[in-house]
């Protein structure tokens, strides 16, 4: 299996904003799960700190295999989420490993 793991770095905005910004985008990366076959296993998870200097939002998801990740990639879903992050944050990381 592959897990595929993403951490989000917002904007700057005010805190009230923010929210409503990691709401949104854990609600859209949420619902890929029911979108995306290949999608075994899914977690988003806000940082518990709104003002932290470190990431404000973590993907994790599993995949069977590298092909089924590529898939995902790929998605006419999964392109609309990464539409809306490429507007909303200012650094991203990802790790891909098996497990």
């Amino acid at each position: 299996m592959i897990n595929h793991v993403v951490l989000f770095k917002l904007k700057k905005y005010q805190n009230s904003e923010k929210e409503q910004i990691l709401a949104e985008l854990k609600r859209m990366l949420l619902v890929l799960k029911n979108k995306i076959p290949e999608l075994q296993h899914i977690e988003v998870g806000e940082n518990y700190e709104l003002d932290a200097k470190s990431f404000d939002l973590a993907l994790i998801t599993h995949f069977d295999s590298v092909e089924a990740l590529d898939v995902y990639r790929v998605h006419p879903e999964h392109q609309k989420v990464v539409a809306y992050v490429g507007e909303v944050t200012e650094a991203r990381a990802a790790v891909d490993f098996e497990f």
